[in-house]
């Protein structure tokens, strides 16, 4: 900006830069919602800095994508960014097919019943995003050679969904988007930040992708629906959790299970189960708004669902 000051003889012109900040839809969600402490609403998250998540059994966390009905899952304050995934469930498609990246026992996809890992040797990094080409099947033990294809689910879903989505919708979703793919274990007295960690270790990179199991886990507020482990061997994680369906359908973790095709899906009953990857369940696509769209009205309730803009 250019300012001029004169007194009708003599002028004096400087130049400044002016930043003007626009907030973005993280921050607005966060500021209009609110946050609370406890019933149904926008949690802050106790084991992600930054992140704000929606709890409950009913919050108001809807919103118009796409012409549909969505869900938030989560606001991430330091990049502005919001998490949204399918109210509905899609048509019940294979995590991935039964022989399409099967290699043998020397690779990590060592199983004719479909292989668990969400990405390829080209697409998955470590915790601190450098590119990794060798992953464990189970927890700390030996690694083996990734996949050079993703899933087949991750395929459908990044490639022709993604293109049946409207133009508008398109140009709202973070195409780089990072999402947690790390094998999880499930032990008695395993804690939900150990689960975290555990998932933490592998991320994808790329538009639609699922949740990973933990968020079904946080989405609770079911007073014992604390950690994976008690998600497997209960169902009460389905108590006060708007995630819950009547319906079985994928997240996107491997299950630390000693050969590569178990996959952590959320089953009828409401508790966390594993299933060949080969195995047909329902699709709840999820995906990461870019950091420019803006919620531009509604209350989050389903009978006025946010809408979006850019």
């Amino acid at each position: 900006m250019v300012a001029r000051v004169t007194d009708g003889t003599n002028t004096e012109t400087a130049t400044y830069a002016v930043e003007v900040k626009q907030d973005s839809a993280g921050s607005d969600l966060v500021d209009q919602a609110g946050v609370v402490t406890s019933g149904d609403g926008l949690y802050k998250d106790s084991y992600e800095s930054n992140v704000y998540t929606y709890r409950g059994a009913n919050p108001n966390n809807y919103v118009t994508f796409n012409g549909e009905s969505w869900r938030i899952i989560s606001a991430n304050t330091s990049d502005n960014t919001i998490k949204i995934m399918r109210n509905a469930v899609l048509s019940d498609r294979q995590f991935d097919i039964s022989i399409g990246r099967y290699q043998g026992s020397s690779r990590y996809c060592n199983d004719s019943s479909g292989c668990n890992i969400w990405g390829s040797s080209s697409t998955l990094y470590d915790s601190n995003l450098s590119p990794i080409t060798e992953l464990a099947r189970e927890v700390n033990r030996t690694k083996y050679a990734l996949p050079s294809q993703e899933a087949e689910l991750n395929t459908y879903l990044n490639g022709e969904y993604y293109n049946g989505i409207s133009a508008e919708a398109r140009s709202m979703i973070k195409s780089d988007a990072i999402y947690k793919v790390g094998v999880l274990k499930y032990q008695s007295g395993q804690t939900i930040s150990t689960d975290i960690i555990q998932v933490n270790a592998v991320k994808w990179k790329g538009k639609v992708a699922l949740i990973d199991a933990t968020e079904y886990v946080r989405a609770s507020t079911y007073s014992s629906c604390t950690d994976v482990d008690y998600a497997y061997s209960n169902t009460g994680c389905k108590n006060n959790n708007w995630m819950y369906l009547n319906d079985i359908w994928w997240t996107l973790l491997p299950n630390s299970y000693g050969s590569s095709y178990a996959v952590w899906c959320v089953n009828s009953s409401g508790g966390l189960h594993y299933n060949y990857a080969s195995y047909a369940h329902g699709v709840r696509p999820v995906l990461t708004l870019a950091s420019n769209v803006q919620i531009t009205g509604g209350a989050g309730t389903s009978s006025s669902p946010y809408t979006l803009g850019v």
